[in-house]
């Protein structure tokens, strides 16, 4: 392509303002290049939680936004993951300790299907009895934030690290920790696509029990 070319494409193309959702005050997150503002819808940004903030001590966070809703030069995104950086993980981690970690799918009260991956390091070594009881307390509580939490509002309780300190104050019985952090939160399915699959296993349940009953 010659450079007259390469330029006058340049030139059909416009920038979109891409900003955060509601929940983080729909802060500029960046900018995206496209001919088209449809061209713009499903692309994915990510930025650390300092630059949403201006908290410093948050550059350890991520947060993955997609973009679902373009205005005429805005590009307006929705919330999809949350995640620790390798770097800060790998720091946690200390010789002759335990690191205990879970993966939980829920339900928030809106019907978001969402991932959580908390991990919790403990002092010294722990035995496995011990580590299954803090990974059972893991679980307990992230069903329970989860049962009395919209989407939004548990994603504010990882931000926050009110979730974290739950797990923290209860885990420290069972043995001494050191830190607990939610290392991960992916958004699996939002209401519609759960209501669909919810509707697909209804049908397949119809037809096996219909099945059943022709036999």
């Amino acid at each position: 392509m010659s450079e007259r070319s390469v330029s006058k494409s340049r030139e059909q193309k416009r920038w979109y303002t891409v900003l955060a959702p509601e929940q983080f005050d729909r802060q500029e997150l960046g900018e995206t290049l496209a001919e088209e503002p449809q061209q713009v819808v499903g692309r994915t940004i990510t930025t650390t939680l300092d630059e949403l903030t201006g908290d410093s001590n948050a550059n350890n966070t991520k947060l993955t936004f997609k973009i679902t809703d373009v205005g005429s030069d805005s590009a307006y995104t929705e919330f999809i993951k949350y995640e620790l950086t390798r770097d800060y993980l790998r720091s946690l981690v200390r010789r002759g300790a335990s690191k205990v970690e879970a993966s939980i799918t829920v339900l928030t009260t809106d019907d978001y299907r969402i991932r959580v991956q908390p991990v919790a390091l403990t002092t010294k070594k722990a035995d496995r009895s011990q580590e299954k009881a803090i990974r059972r307390v893991m679980i307990d509580k992230v069903h329970a934030a989860a049962e009395e939490r919209t989407f939004e509002a548990f994603v504010d309780a990882i931000v926050d690290g009110n979730l974290s300190s739950a797990i923290y104050g209860d885990a420290k019985e069972i043995y001494p920790l050191r830190r607990v952090e939610v290392q991960k939160l992916t958004l699996e399915a939002r209401p519609s696509e759960v209501a669909a699959e919810e509707e697909v296993a209804v049908d397949v349940d119809a037809d096996e029990v219909a099945v059943d009953a022709d036999e």
